[in-house]
């Protein structure tokens, strides 16, 4: 077992603050707390655990969602009492389905054009353009999500719409490409942008599926569009 450092400042309760950072994209994804136990069992495992302050236990990141991270480094600070783990993230960190916890926007000060607050106008126009700039970042997303595919491939649980396209075979995931690129023509068509992220979401999606069913990974396609720069 790693031998933690006795500078490390645990709190009067016996925990330690930890921020999980994305590896690949340096996104900040959660902030937890850890006491002695947790943080052991993350060293030794290499997977997060964490001390849960409202039911007073440990809990595994990802056992219950399957959303695990794999460490590959852990920093504590110039005080020592707060902790942050670099992890590669298997599907998203967010209980409310988003890759990150921290998706909702407080304030994000000047916009490019001066125009002020998040909010924007009447209809929230900037907090729009600051959600579109924290998910600008498209290549964690959709390996993450990939990474979901990949585990409901494998195990194929009662219930999974992807299990269910795995099991009905190449032929049914083809059809759905084919409904959603149709899909993506007509929501472009009625000059709906609204529409059109609705339904390229569903075409990428469907997308990844097909490069799992074929044993490919979105780093493979990554290098064929590479070769394709003018």
């Amino acid at each position: 077992m790693v031998k933690l450092p006795e500078e490390l400042k645990f709190d009067e309760k016996g925990l330690i603050p930890a921020i999980v950072q994305d590896a690949a994209s340096g996104r900040v994804l959660m902030l937890a707390y850890m006491n002695e136990e947790a943080l052991a069992r993350t060293l030794a495992t290499g997977q997060t655990w964490f001390y849960s302050r409202s039911r007073r236990e440990l809990w595994h990141k990802g056992a219950t969602s399957g959303h695990y991270q794999y460490v590959e480094a852990i920093f504590y600070d110039c005080d020592a009492d707060a902790l942050l783990i670099k992890a590669r993230q298997e599907g998203v960190a967010c209980h409310e389905g988003e890759f990150s916890c921290f998706h909702h926007v407080l304030w994000a000060g000047p916009n490019k054009d001066g125009a002020g607050r998040a909010e924007g106008g009447r209809n929230g126009e900037g907090r729009q353009a600051v959600r579109e700039n924290a998910a600008s970042d498209l290549g964690p997303v959709l390996q993450g999500i990939f990474q979901v595919i990949k585990s409901r491939q494998a195990e194929r649980p009662e219930g999974s719409y992807t299990a269910y396209l795995f099991n009905s075979g190449q032929d049914k995931i083809l059809k759905k490409i084919g409904e959603e690129a149709t899909e993506v023509v007509m929501a472009s068509k009625n000059n709906n942008q609204a529409e059109i992220l609705y339904e390229l979401a569903d075409l990428y999606y469907h997308t990844l599926v097909v490069l799992a069913y074929h044993g490919l990974t979105p780093g493979q396609l990554a290098a064929e569009l590479d070769k394709r720069r003018k």
